[in-house]
C-alpha cells in the first residue's frame, strides 16, 4: 500500500506538503517493517490492519510539529512510527471491548480470528513500539508511559461510567481527552521534541493537539446525527443503536423540558432500530446539537489560541488549517 493522503489542508504550503508526504512515506516502511516477525502468522496478524488503511493522522501530527524544529533529525520519523504502533495496538484491543466486527472496511481481528489473537497481536505492536522508543531516550520513554496511562484511565472511565458526584459532561469529556487527545497531544509533543524545538514550543503544540484530539472526536459525536451515509461513512444514528450516550444525548438526557420528553424516552438505551429514523429526526432538531457543536468549536479555539503563539512558518498554517478543517466537518 502506498502512503496514505495527507488530510486535505487548503493552506498547505507546498513544500511542506511534500516534506510530510515523504515523511509518510519514511512512516509506512518502517512501520511495516516494526510489524514483521520470522512468525509468518505473527506477521499475519500485526501487518492485519495496517493493510487495511488509515490516514496516520498522528504520524502527520508528529511531521507537522517536527518543522518547529529540525524536521530533518534521525528520530521524528521513529518517533511517528511509536505513535503508530501504539495507536493500531489500541484499536485490536478496542476491538474487542466493543465487540466490533468491522474496522476500516475490513474484519477486524477478533472477527478474522479471536479474541485471544487481537489482544496479543495488540501486546506484540505495543512492545515492538517499545523496542523503537527504547532509542529515542528516557524522557521519550517517560511520556509514552504516560499517555499509555491516560489511554487505559480514559478507557476503564469510559467502562465504569461517571463516579457519584460527577457531573455527566465533565466525566464524558475526561474521557474523550484521556482516550483521544492524549495520543494526539503525544504525536505533537514527540514532533517537536525529537526535532529540538523549545520547551514553550513543545508545550503549545502539545495542548493544541490534546484539544484538537478532543474536538475531533466531538464532530464524530454531530457526524453520527446529522450527516448522511456518504457523507460520513458510516450509518446515521450507529451510536444511538449501540447506545452510546455522545455530547448530544448528554444534553438531552440532562433536559427537564417537556418538549425533550419523547426524545428523552428513545435515548434513555439503545434505540430500536424501528425508532432510528424518529430518534435522529428529533435529534436533529434539538438544541442540544448547537450546544454539542459550541463545545467542539470552544476545543477548536483553545487550539487556535496555542497555535496563534507558534513561530510563523507553513507549519503553523497547516495546523491552522487542520483547525478550520475539524470546525467545518462536521457541519
Amino acid at each position: 500500500m502506498a502512503a496514505p493522503p495527507v488530510v486535505d489542508l487548503p493552506f498547505i504550503d507546498e513544500g511542506l506538503a511534500a516534506d510530510v508526504a515523504s515523511g509518510l512515506d519514511a512512516v509506512e516502511k518502517l512501520l511495516r517493517a516494526s510489524a514483521d516477525s520470522e512468525d509468518a502468522f505473527v506477521a499475519e496478524a500485526s501487518k492485519h490492519l495496517i493493510e487495511a488503511g488509515g490516514k496516520r493522522f498522528r504520524a502527520m501530527i508528529v511531521l507537522l510539529a517536527s518543522h518547529f524544529g529540525d524536521a530533518g533529525a534521525p528520530g521524528v520519523v521513529p518517533g511517528a512510527v511509536v505513535i503508530e504502533l501504539t495507536h493500531l495496538a489500541t484499536l485490536y484491543h478496542d476491538d474487542v471491548m466493543d465487540e466490533a466486527r468491522v474496522r476500516r472496511g475490513s474484519p477486524s481481528a477478533n472477527a478474522r480470528w479471536d479474541n485471544t489473537v487481537a489482544i496479543l497481536t495488540g501486546d506484540y505492536l505495543f512492545a515492538q513500539a517499545s523496542e523503537i522508543l527504547a532509542d529515542l531516550g528516557p524522557e521519550l520513554v517517560r511520556i509514552q508511559a504516560q499517555t499509555f496511562s491516560r489511554l487505559v484511565r480514559g478507557q476503564i472511565r469510559e467502562t465504569i461510567g461517571p463516579r457519584p458526584g460527577v457531573d455527566d459532561v465533565t466525566h464524558y469529556l475526561d474521557v474523550l481527552a484521556d482516550k483521544t487527545g492524549s495520543l494526539i497531544a503525544t504525536s505533537g509533543r514527540f514532533g517537536a521534541l525529537l526535532a529540538g524545538a523549545s520547551r514553550d514550543v513543545v508545550t503549545r503544540l502539545t495542548d493544541a493537539c490534546e484539544a484538537i484530539g478532543v474536538a475531533w472526536q466531538l464532530g464524530d459525536d454531530l457526524l453520527d446525527v446529522a450527516s448522511s451515509a456518504g457523507e460520513s461513512g458510516k450509518t446515521p444514528g450507529t451510536d444511538l443503536r449501540e447506545g452510546v450516550r455522545t455530547l448530544p444525548v448528554l444534553y438531552v438526557l440532562a433536559s427537564t423540558a417537556p418538549a425533550d420528553a419523547r426524545l428523552r424516552e428513545l435515548l434513555s438505551g439503545p434505540v430500536a432500530e424501528s425508532d432510528v429514523e424518529e430518534a435522529v429526526e428529533l435529534l436533529r432538531a434539538n438544541p442540544a446539537m448547537a450546544r454539542a457543536r459550541a463545545e467542539l468549536m470552544s476545543w477548536v479555539d483553545r487550539a487556535r489560541a496555542d497555535l496563534a503563539a507558534l513561530p510563523d512558518i507553513p507549519a503553523r498554517a497547516a495546523l491552522l488549517a487542520l483547525c478550520d478543517y475539524v470546525a467545518d466537518r462536521s457541519g
